[in-house]
């Protein structure tokens, strides 16, 4: 055994993995420079060997629940790519204005078939909320309805929705609640479609960048925007909606968030998946509200991306015989590493799901404490 393999084969031990072993989460290896790559490379040296197909695993979520709950990753030291990557992290900021629309372009505009394949029928691509719900559809409604009693929505509000996506809660929320809706995104793709789906209704969504939001309104939210923020603009972020929230106003915000403060992240998921994203965590998030706000509700229910990340998942193998007339290979295996991993990283409590409910001092505490 290489010496490369032999220190690999005894990290995966710790983690309760064997190579080529006989368990679903074990690791079947087909290119022997697979050790090497990863060892030097980390995160990106994993995702990218399993998209170049030089090994396979029959559980790949499985498998990245046991490597983070071991803390492997902490275990391996990056190469000097990596490292540049951390250190540019710290000296640029990845998240400004002018990089805003990269995001869309690389991850959030590809063929709207995709999503349509994978997503529930209202098109939400966050968390579903699965506590009394039997399948994806149900569970995103009733994360939905979640959001729209912890915001104490009534007839005749207007609502400012930062990161729009489909308008899924825009539609939502106009046609249960019959509020207007003003909502925000900086992918072309997905609001072609969303001005499909939300036409008749009191709802307006717009090809733009949070931080050019002018008005005020009733409650201001967002539903999976933050991870794309990034740490140098927490504080922007809240000011933008300290700006466009009526004093008596009621804040939100829905958010993957990670257990440390971080000022990178993972560099195969930035590559490939979402370019310049970052999650935050407790401390940065709390930081950046400080003075503005009063944080009436913290939820968490990581577990339930884990469930949702599944249905993707099970939802995109089901449509690839169609997909595939578009789609590689290696773009299969590169959205198995996504969803599978990610899967893994929620069902280990690496990462979380956090809904937070904000007012401003001095205004009276709402009822929003409802699950």
């Amino acid at each position: 055994m290489n010496k490369h393999k032999q220190i690999f084969s005894d990290l995966l031990a710790t983690a309760g993995v064997s190579i080529d072993g006989d368990k679903p989460y074990d690791i079947r290896v087909h290119n022997d420079r697979f050790y090497k790559r990863v060892l030097s490379e980390g995160a990106l040296g994993l995702g990218e060997s399993y998209m170049d197909g030089w090994w396979d695993c029959q559980a790949l979520d499985q498998l990245i629940d046991r490597i983070l709950r071991a803390n492997l990753e902490e275990k391996v030291k990056g190469n000097l790519g990596i490292l540049w990557f951390a250190l540019k992290s710290k000296l640029f900021n990845l998240q400004k204005q002018s990089r805003a629309y990269q995001i869309a372009e690389q991850h959030y505009d590809l063929d709207n078939d995709l999503y349509r394949a994978m997503l529930d029928k209202r098109m939400n691509y966050t968390c579903a909320y699965w506590k009394n719900a039997t399948n994806l559809d149900e569970a995103q409604e009733a994360k939905l309805e979640l959001v729209c009693r912890k915001i104490r929505l009534e007839p005749g509000m207007r609502v400012l929705e930062l990161g729009c996506g489909y308008g899924s809660f825009a539609v939502y929320a106009a046609e249960k609640y019959r509020v207007s809706v003003t909502g925000i995104n900086v992918s072309k793709r997905q609001l072609e479609l969303g001005r499909e789906l939300c036409k008749g209704l009191p709802v307006e969504l717009r090809l733009d960048d949070y931080r050019s939001v002018t008005g005020t309104f009733d409650r201001v939210i967002s539903i999976g925007i933050m991870e794309h923020v990034g740490y140098r603009n927490y504080r922007t972020y809240m000011d933008v909606v300290n700006r466009t929230l009526k004093d008596d106003g009621i804040a939100f915000v829905h958010t993957i968030g990670g257990n440390r403060s971080a000022t990178a992240s993972n560099p195969w998921t930035t590559k490939y998946i979402f370019p310049n994203g970052m999650l935050p965590s407790v401390a940065q998030l709390a930081k950046a509200m400080e003075g503005l706000f009063i944080v009436e509700d913290w939820h968490n229910f990581g577990p339930d991306y884990d469930k949702t990340l599944m249905a993707w998942y099970e939802n995109f193998e089901r449509a690839w015989p169609e997909l595939k007339k578009r789609y590689s290979e290696r773009f299969r295996r590169m959205w198995h590493f996504y969803l599978l991993g990610s899967a893994g990283g929620f069902r280990s409590r690496n990462t979380q799901l956090w809904q937070v409910v904000m007012t401003r001092p001095g205004t009276t505490q709402p009822d929003c404490r409802v699950s």
